[in-house]
């Protein structure tokens, strides 16, 4: 494999990588401000019947705000894995061009 291509698996691992790590952290961020703020017991006024456990609280949110969070985290854990696994191949790959580098250097040697 050309190092020009270990850099374009690189990049594209760290591109699905910090994006998804940032979803992760953003949705976090949101679970977080859901349970500080929205009520713990249905609130139909306001249209809060959706139960949501966090951290072993239930909050009631609406509907629209239960479907983003969970858009939210799904998407972001999604693109995080498929970062890995490239993260996980692109290793992968610079230990086999390594390796053939250094059996050259040593049969170069001899």
């Amino acid at each position: 494999m050309h190092r020009n291509n270990l850099f374009l698996l690189k990049f594209f691992a760290l591109l699905f990588l910090l994006p998804g790590l940032a979803g992760l952290v953003t949705s976090a961020v949101v679970s977080t401000n859901y349970l500080q703020n929205l009520p713990r017991f249905p609130a139909v006024s306001e249209q809060r019947m959706t139960p949501r456990n966090i951290h072993g609280v239930i909050v009631y949110q609406t509907r629209e705000e239960d479907q983003l969070l969970n858009t939210m985290e799904y998407t972001s854990v999604g693109i995080f894995v498929l970062g890995l696994l490239l993260g996980i191949v692109y290793l992968e790959k610079w230990s086999s061009v390594h390796q053939a580098e250094i059996e050259a250097l040593e049969h170069s040697e001899a």
